[in-house]
């Protein structure tokens, strides 16, 4: 078995320091244990493939540099910046570091946006940053909606070989499902959104009522079914001209809402 592998020449640095700023230096494939640099410049360097552990690097600059396939474990980035840097397949866990990375880091692609803001998202959990954490979510469900829209729109060939046929097909009813519930309830994140749809099936109820069931030309009809709908929505009154289908959809839709507030209610206290 040994002729099908080589040596990947892995080089481990432990409790290193970085004495000077760097430039166009080549440090793929390492693996830093504890290294530390404060107020330093790093600029063109490559970091591809390699991993930090316990890293202190505070307040340092990173210009143009490359952490393809990286890996933060247990470090201290804060108040470092990035600039132009290429963090593709990069990952983090309990790693400080600023949210600023998320508006100057996100690789172009949206696939690879989606899969970094996602990595990031559940590292600000970790670490207990609740507000990185929301920014880091509302990236990851743009890039994922994009992502998903070209998947089975875009006549880009990567999307075209990566989903052709059936896959595209299932892409479209994905991308559908997404839209659908961002519009329902934002996907699980907004509350905002939630509370529309309570208007909407409020708009919904009353205008049934008047079209069904009251005049549809006299004015006072929309008055009276409009201050009903909240009642009827609630449970609170059962008019006896609902159907005991139409009444048993609107608990149907009711439950789902009280649910989804429920789960954004326990996700935005457990971030905190």
């Amino acid at each position: 078995m040994n002729d099908y592998f080589r040596d990947s020449g892995r080089e481990t640095l432990s409790d290193r320091a970085f004495a000077y700023d760097l430039k166009g230096v080549n440090l793929k494939n390492k693996q830093f244990e504890r290294p530390v640099a404060t107020k330093k410049r790093f600029t063109d360097c490559d970091f591809s493939y390699s991993q930090f552990d316990s890293a202190y690097l505070r307040n340092c600059i990173f210009d143009s540099c490359k952490f393809i396939g990286c890996k933060f474990t247990s470090s201290n980035l804060r108040g470092s910046r990035f600039e132009g840097c290429v963090f593709d397949y990069a990952e983090f866990s309990q790693t400080q570091v600023e949210p600023e990375i998320l508006d100057t880091g996100c690789p172009g692609q949206e696939n690879l946006q989606q899969k970094f803001a996602r990595t990031l998202r559940v590292n600000f959990n970790q670490i207990g940053d609740a507000v990185a954490a929301n920014k880091a979510i509302k990236i990851e469900l743009e890039a994922a909606r994009v992502h998903l829209y070209k998947a089975w729109r875009s006549r880009e060939s990567y999307y075209r070989k990566k989903y052709p046929g059936l896959k595209r097909a299932r892409a479209f009813l994905e991308w559908l499902e997404f839209i659908l519930l961002d519009a329902f309830w934002g996907n699980g994140e907004s509350s905002l959104k939630l509370l529309r749809t309570f208007f909407v099936a409020l708009f919904a109820i009353a205008v049934g009522e008047v079209y069904f069931l009251k005049d549809p030309y006299v004015l006072a009809s929309y008055a009276e079914a409009i201050n009903n709908a909240p009642q009827v929505f609630l449970g609170i009154v059962k008019p006896s001209e609902f159907s005991g289908l139409v009444l048993a959809g609107i608990a149907v839709v009711r439950y789902v809402m009280l649910a989804c507030l429920v789960s954004i209610l326990v996700k935005r206290f457990s971030r905190r």
